[in-house]
């Protein structure tokens, strides 16, 4: 996906919303997926509207071309930050579980002192209105969570998709719970699927 420099407080954005294909693998009877321990370094807020480009707790219009920072109380707000942070989302720390998109800010140079440069970091965003597509079973947001479903997309791949087969694929695995190792899931656990965070092993039930 292309990133575009803007002018002052409005800068390049990539958003990601939908869930993702996870990899996984026949083992003992049980299908899996590894997983990457996830670790980095919390972008700062300032206090106050724009102390920091979308820190946490600012809001965003679905502004084109980009997503631009604005007042929470306005009529332009759709969606809040619940966390931002410095570099590249792959490696980086895990957004919250109840994250509906992601947005990628491309590092950006105005050009005029060191104060005006903006990291390359993403931001975690919520909307502040239904639909929440990253709630648990909704089949949307670019995380999975304990209560989402996923289908078998190909051999040893999974992907998430609604509870309620409103997204067009039936589910086929519940996750149930995450724990820290696949022998950490109960010995009921069908499947095995990575959500990464600190109990990276997602532990997923064949639904009946």
């Amino acid at each position: 996906m292309r990133h575009r420099a803007l002018p002052k407080a409005l800068f390049a954005l990539a958003v990601l919303y939908g869930s993702y294909a996870l990899t996984g693998c026949q083992a003992a009877g049980r299908s899996g997926a590894e997983t990457v321990a996830q670790g980095g370094e919390v972008l700062p807020a300032g206090p106050g509207h724009g102390a920091t480009f979308l820190g946490a707790g600012a809001c965003t219009g679905r502004g084109r071309p980009a997503f631009g920072e604005v007042d929470c109380g306005g009529g332009q707000a759709t969606a809040s930050v619940l966390a931002r942070y410095y570099g590249p989302r792959a490696g980086g720390p895990r957004c919250p579980d109840t994250t509906d998109f992601v947005l990628h800010i491309t590092a950006v140079d105005a050009g005029t002192s060191e104060s005006e440069s903006v990291p390359e970091g993403y931001a975690c965003m919520r909307n502040l209105r239904p639909p929440h597509p990253g709630d648990p079973g909704m089949g949307g947001g670019p995380l999975t969570v304990p209560g989402d479903c996923v289908y078998t997309e190909r051999h040893g791949v999974v992907k998430e998709t609604a509870c309620d087969g409103s997204r067009g694929r039936e589910p086929e695995f519940r996750v149930e719970s995450t724990a820290p190792a696949r022998d950490d899931c109960p010995s009921a656990t069908d499947l095995y699927v990575q959500v990464g965070g600190g109990a990276p092993v997602g532990c997923a039930r064949r639904l009946s």
